[in-house]
Order: C-alpha cells, then sequence, then structure tokens
C-alpha cells in the first residue's frame, strides 16, 4: 500500500518534469499507517466538522497527499488529475491549497506555516469542545513536518505556545530525514529535535519511520499523551530509488526514466506509470470508508443535540454573524451620536469589541504580549489557559509570526473568527501569514495599533512609515484606517462581515476628535471613501484626502483655506480596497474632479496615486520617523494642517 503512493509520486513528478519527489517516497509508510488505521476522516464529506485535521506542513511533497487523496476515493481526485500534476487549472498544484483541492485542509509550502497553522486548528478544537461538549468536537490535529518547517523560527513560536496550552490533540509526525536541498543537513543544522520540543514541553520520541509497528505504537502513545507530541520518524529521503535515495537529489527534482526503472525493481513494483493493482486499491478504499460509521454516529448525536445548542454550532460552523449583530452596530452607533467621544481609535476599537465580543461568542482575541497597548482585551473576556480552554482572550506572547499562523489555523477549522493585536510596525513580522489568509480567504482579523509616527517617543524603530503601502499590496486583504470613534465601530463591522478575506485594523495611538457627529443608519466607510465634509459656498476646487489620524488634519486645512476663499472638500478614506473595487462611475463620483486633489497620511505616497492622481500633492513622510512627543513629530516632518492648505493652494495658482 505505501509503495502505490510512491509509484504514483515517482510518476507524477515525471510526468510534470518537475516536483518534490523524495518526500513522498520517504514518508509513504508514515503516511499508509496513520491513514490506514488513526485518522477520523470521510471521503464521501470532505468537510466533516468532526474530522481528523491532516496538515501536510512540508507542502513541497505534495503528491504524497495528492496520492492519498485519490487511493482512499475523494471523487474528485482522479488519476487523470494526478496525471496534471502543477498543470494550469488542475486539482494538484505545486503545493496543496487549501478551497481548491477537496481534502486539504491548509495552503502551505512557506515551510512553517503549516505546523504553526496546526496549534490554531488544535486550539480551535480543544476551545469548541469545551464549548458545545466532547460529544460533538472531539478530534485530532496530525501535522507531517520536514526537516525545512522546523528549521524556520515560526517553528519555535508555534511548539512553544502549544507546549504552554498543552494541546495533547496535536501530533506531529517529524520525516526526519536529515537531507535540505542543498545536501546533508548536518551542513547547516545540528539540533536534537527531540529534545527541543521536550523543553517547549511536549512529549517526543524517536522511531524508525518505515516500520509500520513502530509508527502504530508511537502514535498510540501520543493519542494517549497529556501533552502535544512530537514522532521524530527517521527515514529515507526517496526511499526506493536505486542510486538516489538518503541524498538531495531526490529532493526537488524529479528522478529520471532510469531511476524509476530502477526503484520499480527494488520496490517490486511491476505496474506501469500511474495504475494500481486492483487488490492493492481496494484495500486503500476500503480503507476511505473505514471513517463513515464514526461520521453517521456523529451526525445521530448532533440531532440528539439541544436545538438551540445545535443551531448555534452550526451558524457557528457555517461562518454566519448572529443575527443581533448589525443591531448592536447600530446601537453603538447611536450612543456615539448621543455622546461623542475623543479618544485614540485604540480606545475605540476596544469600546467596539465590548459590544461586539458579546454578539458574537465566537470571537476569539489575543495579543503578542500588548494587551494593554493594543485594547484586545474586553473586561468580560477570560484567558484562555491549558486549564480552561474556555477562555476567549489568548496570551500570545511575543510571538507575532506564530500568532498569525495560528489565527489561520483557527479560522481554517471553523467555529472561530480570531483576531489579535500588535504594533503596526511589526506587521512585518506576521506579513507570511496575513499573505495566506488572503489567498486562502479567511476571515482572521488583525489589530494594528501605533499606526504613524503618532506613536511618539518610541522612535523610528517604531514608527510604521511604509507599512500601510506594503499590506495594501497584498491582494484581497482589506486594510482599514478609521478616522474616529464612529469609523473605527463601522470598520470593525466591515471586518467581520468580510467572510472571504482577512482585515487589518490600523489603530492610533494618540486621541482623536469624533468627526462624525449625528446619526446614520448605513455603513458610509463600506465605500472605502466618503465625503465627510462638503465645500462650503458651492463646487470645491480642492479635494482633501486623508485617512485615520490625518483626517482631522485635513478638516483644520480645510477652514484655513475658507479663510483664503478657497473651496475645499474633505473626504475620509478609511479602506483604499474597498474605494477601488466601486464600479468607476461610483468610485469617480467620491473622488470628484475638483481642479486639484491633495492626499495627507503619515506614510510613505505609495498607492495614494490611484485616488489623485500622479498629478496630486501628498503630504506625508518620505523617510523614517525620530523620537520626540507625537505633537512635535508632526510640526518636524510637516505633516500640519498649515501645510496641507499651502500645499493646495501653491497648485491651484499653478492650475
Amino acid at each position: 500500500m505505501a509503495n502505490a503512493i510512491r509509484a504514483l509520486a515517482m510518476d507524477a513528478v515525471e510526468h510534470a518534469k518537475a516536483g518534490h519527489p523524495g518526500l513522498p517516497m520517504g514518508a509513504a509508510d508514515i503516511a499508509t499507517v496513520l491513514f490506514t488505521r488513526f485518522l477520523k476522516f470521510d471521503p464521501a464529506d470532505p468537510a466533516w466538522r468532526d474530522r481528523d485535521r491532516f496538515v501536510l506542513s512540508a507542502g513541497h511533497g505534495s503528491m504524497l497527499l495528492y496520492a492519498l487523496l485519490y487511493l482512499l476515493g475523494y471523487e474528485k481526485m482522479t488519476i487523470e488529475e494526478l496525471k496534471r500534476f502543477r498543470r494550469l487549472g488542475s486539482l494538484t498544484p505545486g503545493h496543496p491549497e487549501f478551497g481548491h483541492t477537496p481534502g486539504v485542509e491548509t495552503t502551505t509550502g512557506p515551510l512553517g506555516q503549516g505546523l504553526a497553522n496546526a496549534v490554531g486548528m488544535a486550539i480551535a478544537e480543544r476551545h469548541l469542545a469545551a464549548e458545545f461538549g466532547g460529544e460533538i468536537v472531539d478530534h485530532t490535529t496530525y501535522v507531517l513536518a520536514s526537516d525545512g518547517d522546523l528549521m524556520e523560527g515560526i517553528s519555535q513560536e508555534a511548539i512553544a505556545l502549544a507546549g504552554h496550552l498543552k494541546l495533547k490533540k496535536l501530533i506531529v509526525l517529524f520525516d526526519d530525514n536529515s537531507i535540505s536541498i542543498d545536501g546533508p543537513l548536518a551542513l547547516a543544522d545540528s539540533v536534537d529535535q527531540v529534545k527541543r520540543f521536550e523543553a517547549a514541553g511536549w512529549a517526543a520520541t524517536r522511531i524508525d519511520g518505515h516500520d509500520p509497528a513502530a509508527i502504530a505504537t508511537a502514535i498510540e502513545a501520543a493519542k494517549k499523551s497529556d501533552r502535544p507530541s512530537l514522532i521524530a520518524c527517521r527515514t529515507t529521503i526517496g526511499f526506493g530509488a536505486p542510486t538516489k535515495a538518503g541524498t538531495e537529489k531526490a529532493h526537488g527534482s524529479p528522478l529520471g526514466a532510469d531511476e524509476i526503472a530502477g526503484a520499480r525493481v527494488k520496490l517490486g513494483w511491476t505496474s506501469p506509470p500511474f495504475e494500481i493493482p486492483a487488490a492493492i486499491r481496494e484495500q486503500w478504499r476500503v480503507a476511505g470508508e473505514r471513517g463513515r460509521p464514526a461520521r453517521l454516529a456523529w451526525e445521530t448525536r448532533l440531532a440528539a443535540l439541544d436545538p438551540e445548542k445545535r443551531a448555534e454550532f452550526g451558524r457557528r460552523m457555517r461562518g454566519e454573524l448572529a443575527e443581533g449583530f448589525a443591531a448592536a452596530v447600530g446601537e453603538m452607533k447611536q450612543k456615539l451620536a448621543a455622546a461623542p467621544k475623543e479618544i485614540a481609535t485604540r480606545s475605540a476599537s476596544e469600546f467596539a469589541l465590548e459590544t461586539l465580543t458579546v454578539a458574537l461568542p465566537e470571537m476569539i482575541g489575543g495579543s503578542a504580549d500588548l494587551t494593554g497597548s493594543n485594547n484586545t482585551r474586553t473586561k468580560t473576556m477570560k484567558a484562555m489557559s491549558a486549564a480552561d480552554y474556555s477562555g476567549r482572550f489568548i496570551h500570545y506572547g511575543v510571538r507575532e509570526h506564530g500568532m498569525a499562523a495560528a489565527m489561520n489555523g483557527m479560522a481554517l477549522h471553523g467555529g472561530i473568527i480570531p483576531y489579535s493585536g500588535t504594533f503596526l510596525v511589526f506587521s512585518d513580522y506576521c506579513r507570511p501569514a496575513i499573505r495566506l489568509a488572503a489567498l486562502m480567504g479567511q476571515r482572521v482579523i488583525y489589530v494594528m495599533t501605533h499606526d504613524s509616527i503618532g506613536l511618539g517617543e518610541d522612535g523610528p524603530t517604531h514608527q510604521p512609515v511604509e507599512h500601510l503601502a506594503a499590506l495594501r499590496a497584498i491582494p484581497n486583504l482589506k486594510v482599514f484606517r478609521p478616522c474616529d470613534v464612529v469609523e473605527t465601530v463601522e470598520c470593525w463591522q466591515l471586518a467581520l462581515e468580510s467572510k472571504n478575506g482577512p482585515s487589518v485594523l490600523a489603530l492610533t495611538r494618540q486621541n482623536m476628535p469624533q468627526l462624525r457627529l449625528g446619526h446614520d443608519t448605513g455603513n458610509r466607510c463600506a465605500h472605502g471613501a466618503y465625503e465627510l465634509i462638503a465645500a462650503e459656498g458651492g463646487e470645491a476646487a480642492v479635494s482633501l484626502f486623508a485617512s485615520g489620524s490625518e483626517v482631522a488634519i485635513g478638516a483644520t486645512a480645510q477652514k484655513l483655506l475658507a479663510a483664503q476663499n478657497i473651496a475645499a472638500r474633505v473626504v475620509s478614506v478609511p479602506c483604499f480596497e474597498l474605494l477601488l473595487s466601486l464600479p468607476e462611475a461610483e468610485r469617480a463620483a467620491i473622488i470628484g474632479n475638483a481642479k486639484v486633489n491633495v492626499a495627507v497620511e503619515a506614510g510613505i505616497r505609495q498607492g495614494w496615486d490611484a485616488i489623485i492622481g500622479s498629478g496630486g500633492a501628498f503630504v506625508g513622510m518620505r523617510g523614517f520617523g525620530a523620537s520626540a512627543p507625537y505633537k512635535e513629530l508632526y510640526q518636524h516632518f510637516g505633516i500640519t494642517p498649515e501645510k496641507v492648505a499651502e500645499a493646495a493652494s501653491e497648485r491651484l495658482k499653478k492650475s
């Protein structure tokens, strides 16, 4: 049965003239034992809510997973799809892609990300089990990880968090083959991974990864452990290849016709390419049907659940927002209309969360050791711990990489809307996971505070300058930068309603005036931009565009221009992505046709030309910040109402 995986992997890679045959051939015995004896799943229902999760963190070995899906009887994974490995439009891309191929739990390839995703999945399982009971939520998350996964720094953040939370239903199978692309692992690494995981609070053991009995015994022990488990499976990369097995030559290139012919002889495999003997295929199909009784029994238990609890479980797993959500948003806006607040938008976010986390109990918050600065924990949120997984706030520690990737895992698992906080400048640490959340279309929300030079004295190391532009460059990511408490509430609403992609909320440390007075029943931020203050006395000669804290600067600049008899309008731009996605006519109506466009933002210009045009004026940053009180910094860098008014009047004179 394991040789069937090996044959399909080497044939598909050879047919594609590209790929990684070594891992599938080396890890075939591990996968065979896991999928035929332990993994709880049903190919007839790949999305079964209580299935075990299998994460191929070493995504370059994708043919291992594709071969398994075919052999086990996943309907859409046909032999023709294996022949189309790495071809445009196939279900067998070079690295597994969530949402593209049934049976793939997460998009992997960037090493270490899958392992960290799995930590989030295991957290989600424990939390939902605490909420809905073990009869409805009781599954294990398995990971197949490579040397490369464990060398990436994110892995340390992930395993430390998992060990701290004692996630006993997380089992990592380490394909311990001691080979990397450059050659023997010893060229670059000499870490004892078993000791490393033990130091992080895991149960860890080393076995022969080609001994089915040893593999099964290790998994059985791991399932009984009170901690997460590492099983280091000593394997031979490219197992069966006569001259390339155990070398880097089996890692990332086709084996070649002669080597494959030799491997067939060595493995005793006589079938031609892409053909599996009927008896072996039947053994695999029987293994694929093994989980059906468990799924049907689970469905019976779910049907017997209290109707209200069953409905709530279904709502959360479908990702639908509770009925009272819209009303809760409306009530907050009414309160702000009656009693305006002049607060930092990070505090405005906390204000919003006090209501939203009650309306949506699936929201799980957190922070990378910046809870008091990010304002992500409300007064009623209990911390999650190894002793109590029902808590809804996670202390991630100083682990932005692991935090962002774990949130992806929670979202992928389902039933949870994850959000967490750090400083905007540290979005660099989160960026690989943010990109993958966007690629996978997952609702993950990043609260990024201290969003500009406005954070002040901490200086240029902590003052984001290019970060808004860098984040806005990621497709399918919404970057929200609200100007006041009302916009913050509206941006939270939009982020929570964005089921098919992640969102960043860039929030201030400094207090901001409430510019949105009165009460709007609709969400004005939903268009990405809108006219906040109309020009006085007719048509505007100048349009002033700004986001976040700089909208208030634009509002003051408008008054300065009015004193010069220059009519100007102020347009708040809380979300580029929503604005630029509008039909051209709607977008043009918001941007307007003033003679002069001026944008002001305490960041770099990049991205603004799509709104103000290449001929528009920009008042912002051209380099890094400095250490000083924030009001002094705005003066020093010329991001002031006077400079905005001056830029507008000078452009008017030239027009």
